[in-house]
């Protein structure tokens, strides 16, 4: 395949996880490549993460089926999942599974013919760390998905897969707290474009008592867990006002949502499919301003 060209170079993209609001924020990515925006850099979270690799992939039906909850040879999450010990998201059958047997195969081709980089990010349970890969800890489309699937292994609500012999959790526990500012200024990029998954004016707010509690039971075992949990509001409200102030001087846009219809935790398919073409409508709305700010 030959190489595909990029035309976005000095500004990175960037999207925010959030589970299956991703619905929405697909709509905007494949606004993004309709309009053949494409990016030379990408990096994200947890839903992001699967946001990263699709928009480098340029499938967009991929972008857009990833985040319908849509069934294959196996549901993708639910009470039946959880009671069959699977977690209530079914991660075998969400990342590894569903290529397997055909019902989203991944471009792999494509995404190795971009010549974009990416980064996306995992958070080690036993060490707290931060963890980030890029395509050079991709060498097959496995692995690839491996990694996508650690960024977004939810505690207790996804069961984790070892990468190189270590057990990653959820990007949004580790630096940013979900959002993928970091990794961006990391890599040396000073403008940059937000794809957010929460609306204008949001903020975490601090777990209740008994949530604590139950988070300080339930990982007992792990205390950078605990730690990066209970840290998480106040971390993520802090990264929030980075962004604000780089808004401010011009370095940043940010796309918030107009609006949020579906949760993290949303499977009902017909409501992803309304978020999806909410955010699709209002990417194309964006194109202009996006243009302006990505070629100024």
């Amino acid at each position: 395949m030959e190489p595909l060209a990029n035309n976005v170079f000095d500004c990175a993209l960037l999207f925010e996880g959030g589970g299956y609001r991703g619905a929405y924020t697909a709509g905007i990515a494949n606004a993004l490549l309709e309009s053949e925006i494409w990016f030379d850099y990408v990096c994200g979270i947890s839903a992001g993460a699967s946001h990263t690799l699709n928009y480098v992939s340029r499938d967009q039906a991929r972008v857009k089926k990833s985040f319908m909850a849509l069934d294959g040879s196996e549901p993708v999450g639910g009470l039946g999942t959880m009671l069959k010990g699977k977690g209530y998201f079914n991660a075998d059958y969400l990342y590894e599974g569903c290529i397997a047997d055909g019902f989203a195969p991944f471009a792999w081709d494509a995404f190795v013919a971009n010549p974009a980089r990416i980064r996306i990010q995992a958070f080690d349970r036993d060490t707290g760390r931060t963890v980030t890969f890029g395509k050079q800890d991709m060498p097959n489309v496995w692995e690839a998905i491996k990694r996508v699937r650690a960024s977004s292994t939810i505690p207790s609500a996804m069961k984790p897969e070892p990468v190189e012999g270590r057990v990653l959790f959820d990007g949004g526990l580790g630096e940013g707290a979900g959002l993928p500012t970091p990794m961006a200024e990391h890599d040396g990029f000073e403008r940059l474009l937000l794809v957010a998954t929460r609306v204008e004016g949001y903020r975490k707010h601090p777990f209740p008592s008994a949530v604590r509690m139950a988070i300080k039971r339930m990982f007992a075992a792990y205390p950078a867990v605990i730690e990066a949990l209970l840290s998480r509001a106040e971390r993520y409200n802090q990264e929030l006002d980075h962004v604000s102030a780089l808004e401010r001087a011009g370095q940043a846009l940010v796309i918030r949502p107009d609006t949020m219809p579906v949760k993290n935790t949303t499977l009902d398919t017909a409501e992803l499919e309304r978020a999806y073409e909410l955010g699709h409508a209002q990417g194309l709305r964006e194109v202009d301003r996006i243009h302006a700010f990505v070629q100024a």
